[in-house]
């Protein structure tokens, strides 16, 4: 059983494909005392109540993560926050800079901020792979916000509130995925566009970051950034997973973007210990009596999660069957 078990939860951008999945679980796992759902676009809203049969559980909360008080006003009387909002797209990021930082780095204060003055015990804030070693925009407003979250704990020390980040790499079957875009391509008999034929991603499911997430807050002290051991996949191998046999071209590597994922840079090696399902990033300064996980095992200098120097790969046929099953 989960500590979030009849709880009450507030989820920030609960509209996003990571959003509605985690209202899935906890509806159907959880059952929640009440769901705040914040987001701004009540298009978006509007859709979900018709997906959850406006399942009195939830409550809809227009908003941003911009404007405290309106945050403050959603996390009355909540128990638990899973901030998901953030803007994402890269390119955008690169030509719209303040805006991202206005959303992931103010808005992420503007969370922590929040979750102390109202009582919160527990705040999960979702992270990303491009926050290790950035060298886009959006990686380098995510590194931020994952360092004000855990530094969070120190302005909280006197009081309940306990911050923690959790990192994965790219989600099978989110909103953005390619599998789409390449399906479409493939029925119309065109051929599929590589970045790069050496590629890598790390990869997870829906449904595992979900679970993912939930047992983080089941596991944290405050502090801890954890990061799964998912497996990577090869660009070529996914093309080839979606459309079987269609032919493929190099288009280069875009603005901003790596050809190999990282989620713990080496520099961070010596405060990460491995656990049977997941890493843990320890906090440089722990103020706040931050417990160290006892079985975690102290991973080697020098190390670094990558996605092309990883030990668990998917290859070609698992790739086929979990774009069948999932996206």
């Amino acid at each position: 059983m989960s500590e979030l078990d009849g709880s009450s939860i507030l989820l920030t951008g609960g509209t996003g494909s990571f959003g509605k999945a985690f209202i899935a679980y906890a509806l159907a796992e959880l059952n929640p005392s009440r769901l705040v759902v914040l987001s701004r676009d009540e298009l978006k809203q509007y859709e979900a109540r018709q997906l959850f049969n406006d399942d009195p559980r939830l409550r809809w909360f227009i908003g941003d993560v911009r404007d405290r008080r309106r945050l403050e006003r959603a996390m009355h009387g909540v128990d638990y926050v899973v901030h998901a909002a953030a803007l994402k797209q890269v390119d955008t990021g690169e030509y719209n800079p303040f805006e991202f930082v206005q959303t992931n780095v103010t808005g992420s204060q503007n969370v922590i901020e929040a979750a102390i003055d109202t009582g919160v015990k527990k705040v999960v804030a979702l992270s990303t792979d491009k926050a290790s070693s950035p060298i886009n925009l959006y990686g380098a407003t995510k590194l931020c916000a994952d360092r004000m979250f855990i530094s969070g704990n120190h302005y909280a020390a006197a009081h309940p509130t306990r911050f923690s980040v959790v990192r994965y790499g790219n989600v099978m079957g989110s909103r953005g995925s390619v599998i789409p875009f390449f399906r479409k391509l493939a029925a119309q008999g065109e051929s599929l566009p590589i970045t790069h034929k050496e590629m890598t991603r790390f990869w997870i499911t829906l449904p595992q970051a979900v679970q993912f997430v939930v047992d983080s807050f089941d596991q944290m002290s405050g502090g801890e950034l954890y990061v799964p051991r998912i497996p990577s996949m090869r660009l070529v191998d996914l093309a080839q997973a979606i459309a079987p046999g269609s032919p493929m071209h190099e288009v280069g590597v875009r603005p901003g973007e790596k050809l190999h994922e990282e989620m713990i840079a080496p520099d961070d090696a010596r405060r990460t210990l491995r656990l049977p399902d997941r890493y843990v990033v320890q906090p440089h300064l722990a103020g706040w009596g931050y417990e160290s996980p006892s079985a975690g095992e102290q991973v080697p200098e020098g190390f670094a999660y990558r996605s092309d120097t990883n030990d668990l790969w998917l290859e070609a046929d698992e790739l086929r069957e979990l774009v069948e099953q999932y996206a």
